[in-house]
C-alpha cells in the first residue's frame, strides 16, 4: 500500500467540495480520475500531497497515510520547471547523489594505486560497497536513462545545454513530466498530463508508462488516453467518490448498466411502495382491517430504498441529418500547395496534396501543431485561394463547417438573434426549442455570445449544424471546450450520421470511434492511410520501429566514404589498408572495453578485497587499459575522417 484515504471531507463557505472520500492506492495500480469541470480533482490530488488540508467528520474520523519509505511526485496542470539551469543540469538533479559516489569512487581508485596493508583494505572495503550501491540503482545507465526520456518527451533535436527559462510554457510542462519520469516516484501523481504533447509524444508517453515500475493516479479528460494505461476508474460525482474496475471504456459500459439497473430497481420498488400507502390509507381506519394496515406500516417502514437515478446531469441532444443525396464521387483535390499567409508572409507549408472523398466516407486529418490541418480544411472550402492545383466538388453537395475558434458568430448578438438572422423564418418557440436542445435556456438565450463559455459557444455551433441540414460536415476540433457527457453526445450523433465527414482533432478517442480513414501531414507531404485510427496508429509504431533499426544498422556498420571518379590502383589499395586497418582498431577498441568492465568488477568483487596486493595489480592494470582506450580511440577518430 502506498496512500490510504479514509473518511475525509473538504468544505469550501461551508458548502461540501468532497464529503467522506476513502480509497487505497496500492503498488503498480493504474488508476484514472475523472469527473466534471469543479467537482474537486485537482484539490483531492492536492491534499494527497499534503499541500492542501481537509477536514474531518464531527467525531475526529479522517485520515490520508502515506507509507513511510514510498516516495510521490506530481505533476500539476499547466504548472512547468523554471529556472535558468540548463536541461540537462536540471535533468541530471535527481542523480546528485549517484554523482556524488561516482566522483567518490574515482578519488578512490587513485587511491587504491597508492596505498598498502591496513589503509588499502579501508579504502577498498569502501569502494567496494559504493561500487555494488551505485550498480544496483543502474547508475551506469543515468545518461542513457536521461537521454531517452528526453528523446521521447520531444527534446531530442534541442540543445542540451538551453536555458529552461526560454522554453515556452508547453515545453516547460513537458519538461518537468520528463524529469518526474527520470525520478521514478512510488506514486507518479499526473493531472492532464497530455496537455501540450503531439501524437507521437502521447504514443511514447502511453508505451512508457505501461512499464512504469510504481503507481499512477491520472486525471485526464483524454478518454483514448485513459483506455489505454489504467485498470481502474475514480468518478467524483456531487462530492462522492464512485470506483469502477477496468479502463474508461469499461467505465461506460458499468456505469450505463448500474443506472438502467438502478432505475428499474427504483421503478419497482416506487410501485410496491404506492400499493402499500395505499392498502394502508384505505385500511387503517377500518376496525377489521387496522390490523393488517399496521403490518403494511411496519413492512413499508423496513423498505430499504432505492435511490432514485441522478436526472440532474442534463446532456445536450444534437441531430445530424440532410436532405440531398450528393453524388458517389464526392471531392477531388490534386496537386495543390498549401500556403498561409499573404503576401512577402506568404509560407509554403505543404504541395503536390492530393486526396478524393467519396460519399458517406469519415476521414480524418492528423498531425503535429502547424503542420496545415486547419488550413486545408479552409483550402478545400475556398475560404483560402490555392493558386496551384484543382479542387473540384461533386453536384448537390451542402456543406456545414464547425470552426474551432468560432469566427463565424457574431459575438455582438445573442444566441437567440444568431439563430434568428440565419433562420428568420424560423419561430421564436422553435428558436428557443432548438436552443434548449443543447442546453441553451433561459436568460442564457439573450446573453451576447461574446460572455459565453467556449462550451457553450461550441453547443451553440452544433444548433447551427443541426438547422444547416448539411450533406458534408467540415469540423476542426469540434472536442474543445466539450465536457466528457457532451463528447460522447456528439461522437453518437458523428457515428449515426451517414453523410460524409472531414474532420481535424487531436481527440484520439473522437478518431478511435468515427474516423475511418486516417490523412496525416507529415513534414509537408500527405500520407493516407486506408483504415480507421487503430490501424493507423498500428502503421505507424511499425513505421518508427523500422526507422530505429535502420538507424541501429546504420550507426553499427559505418559505410566507407569514397571519392567520385578516376582512383588508381595505389589510391584503392591505400583504402583498403586504411578500411583493414579501421576494422582492427574497433576490435582492439571492443577487446579494451571488454578488460575493462572484467577489470571493474573483479575490483568490485568483495572476495578480493582483502588480497591488496592483487587489488594493487588490477587498479594497475585499469589505469592502463584507460590509457590503451583514449589511445586507441583517438586513432580510430584519425582513421575515420
Amino acid at each position: 500500500m502506498i496512500v490510504s484515504v479514509e473518511n475525509i471531507y473538504k468544505y469550501y463557505n461551508g458548502e461540501p467540495l468532497l464529503e467522506d472520500i476513502s480509497f487505497t492506492v496500492e503498488d503498480k495500480e493504474r488508476i484514472g480520475i475523472i469527473g466534471v469541470n469543479g467537482c474537486g480533482k485537482s484539490t483531492l490530488l492536492r491534499i494527497l500531497t499534503g499541500e492542501e488540508s481537509f477536514d474531518k467528520t464531527p467525531d475526529g474520523k479522517g485520515s490520508v497515510t502515506v507509507s513511510s519509505n514510498k516516495t510521490i511526485g506530481i505533476l500539476k496542470q499547466n504548472s512547468g520547471l523554471d529556472s535558468d539551469e540548463s536541461i540537462i543540469g536540471e535533468m541530471k538533479k535527481p542523480f546528485a547523489k549517484l554523482y556524488g559516489i561516482l566522483q567518490r569512487m574515482k578519488e578512490l581508485e587513485g587511491q587504491m594505486v597508492l596505498l598498502h596493508g591496513a589503509e588499502l583494505e579501508q579504502v577498498s572495503a569502501e569502494y567496494s560497497e559504493l561500487s555494488a550501491y551505485f550498480e544496483a540503482m543502474d547508475g551506469y545507465r543515468i545518461d542513457v536513462r536521461i537521454n531517452t526520456v528526453l528523446w521521447g518527451m520531444g527534446f531530442g533535436e534541442v540543445s542540451r545545454d538551453r536555458k529552461i527559462s526560454t522554453l515556452s510554457g508547453g515545453e516547460k510542462t513537458r519538461l518537468a513530466l520528463a524529469k518526474l519520469l527520470i525520478e521514478q516516484p512510488d506514486l507518479l501523481i499526473l493531472d492532464e498530463p497530455t496537455n501540450h504533447l503531439d501524437m507521437a509524444t502521447l504514443r511514447w508517453l502511453e508505451e512508457h508508462l505501461k512499464s512504469y515500475k510504481g503507481a499512477i493516479l491520472v486525471v485526464s479528460h483524454d478518454r483514448y488516453f485513459l483506455d489505454k494505461l489504467v485498470g481502474r476508474i475514480f468518478e467524483i460525482h456531487k462530492g462522492s467518490l464512485r470506483t469502477y474496475k477496468g479502463n474508461y471504456s469499461a467505465y461506460v459500459t458499468q456505469k450505463k448498466m448500474n443506472t438502467e439497473r438502478q432505475s428499474k430497481e427504483y421503478e419497482l420498488q416506487q410501485k410496491e411502495i404506492a400499493k402499500l400507502e395505499d392498502f394502508i390509507v384505505r385500511h387503517k381506519v377500518r376496525a377489521t382491517s387496522a390490523k393488517a394496515a399496521k403490518s403494511k406500516q411496519h413492512a413499508l417502514d423496513r423498505i430499504e430504498r432505492v435511490e432514485k437515478p441522478d436526472e440532474s446531469v442534463k446532456i445536450p441532444q444534437i441531430s445530424l441529418e440532410y436532405d440531398i443525396t450528393p453524388p458517389k464521387e464526392l471531392l477531388s483535390v490534386e496537386d495543390c500547395e498549401l500556403c498561409v499567409g499573404t503576401g512577402d508572409k506568404r509560407k509554403l507549408i505543404a504541395e503536390n496534396i492530393s486526396f478524393n472523398v467519396r460519399r458517406g466516407e469519415k476521414v480524418a486529418f492528423v498531425g503535429v501543431n502547424g503542420a496545415g490541418k486547419t488550413s486545408l480544411l479552409k483550402l478545400v472550402q475556398g475560404i483560402i485561394p490555392h493558386e496551384k492545383g484543382r479542387i473540384k466538388w461533386a453536384p448537390n453537395v451542402k456543406l456545414s463547417y464547425f470552426e474551432q475558434e468560432h469566427n463565424y458568430l457574431h459575438m455582438g448578438l445573442t444566441a437567440f438573434e444568431e439563430i434568428q438572422n440565419r433562420y428568420p423564418s424560423m419561430s421564436e418557440l422553435l428558436i428557443r426549442k432548438s436552443l434548449a436542445a443543447v442546453l441553451l435556456t433561459g436568460e442564457d438565450v439573450f446573453k451576447p455570445i461574446s460572455v459565453l463559455s467556449g462550451g457553450e459557444r461550441a453547443k451553440l455551433c452544433f444548433c447551427i449544424m443541426s438547422l444547416n441540414r448539411g450533406n458534408v460536415l467540415i469540423l476542426d476540433e469540434p472536442t474543445n471546450h466539450l465536457d466528457i457527457d457532451s463528447m460522447e453526445v456528439l461522437e453518437d450523433a458523428l457515428k449515426q450520421f451517414d453523410g460524409t465527414i472531414i474532420l481535424v482533432s487531436h481527440d484520439r478517442y473522437l478518431l478511435s470511434k468515427v474516423a475511418s480513414k486516417i490523412f496525416e501531414i507529415e513534414n509537408g507531404v500527405l500520407h493516407e492511410y486506408s483504415g480507421g485510427y487503430e490501424f493507423y496508429e498500428t502503421a505507424k509504431a511499425a513505421q518508427e520501429e523500422a526507422q530505429i533499426e535502420n538507424k541501429q544498422k546504420q550507426d553499427y556498420v559505418k559505410p566507407v566514404k569514397e571519392n567520385s571518379g578516376y582512383r588508381t590502383r595505389q589510391q584503392r589499395a591505400e583504402d583498403a589498408k586504411k578500411r583493414q586497418r579501421i576494422s582492427a582498431v574497433e576490435k582492439e577498441i571492443e577487446q579494451i572495453e571488454n578488460n575493462i568492465t572484467m577489470l571493474e568488477q573483479q575490483i568490485a568483487d568483495e572476495n578480493n578485497v582483502s588480497d591488496f596486493e592483487l587489488i594493487t595489480s588490477l587498479c594497475a592494470r585499469l589505469e592502463e587499459q584507460k590509457n590503451a582506450l583514449d589511445e586507441k580511440m583517438e586513432e580510430w577518430s584519425q582513421l575515420d575522417c
